[in-house]
């Protein structure tokens, strides 16, 4: 079943993104960047090529050429084909309608309070089908 883990409180949903894609990468994890629309996910794609000066996240948007050979993929579009099914960075306000086809998903809420009341009643639907669950709040030890 997919275990789903929640990371709440986060300021910056797509630099928060940028860091779990370079954290999958570096494990050796493939992962689908979902944003909610097309201007979030171009904004997506631009910061992870600017993550950093010495990190190259090789990543491509869904549909392109080079997609089946891209551990990143970032699309707006769940219902896109997509080339693997490990991981999925949840940046929209939905629960993802082909939830079921990954590992694992993680869902990316920020400290905007609309965002965030969104993000609970998403973690209400998937406490209702009985998935595993994880919470993280961000800048809490």
């Amino acid at each position: 079943m997919t275990r789903i883990d929640f990371h709440t409180n986060i300021p910056d949903k797509l630099t928060y993104a940028c860091r779990l894609a370079r954290k999958a990468y570096a494990a050796r994890g493939k992962l689908v960047l979902l944003a909610e629309d097309a201007a979030q996910a171009a904004a997506l794609n631009e910061a992870l090529w600017n993550l950093s000066e010495t990190d190259f996240l090789p990543h491509a948007m869904a549909g392109d050429a080079l997609a089946p050979q891209s551990p990143i993929i970032v699309t707006d579009n769940e219902e896109a084909e997509l080339p693997h099914a490990d991981m999925l960075v949840n940046l929209t306000r939905r629960v993802p309608s082909t939830v079921d086809r990954f590992q694992r998903v993680f869902e990316i809420i920020s400290t905007d309070e609309e965002d965030a009341a969104a993000g609970r009643k998403r973690y209400v639907a998937y406490k209702q089908q009985s998935y595993p669950l994880t919470h993280f709040v961000a800048g809490q030890t």
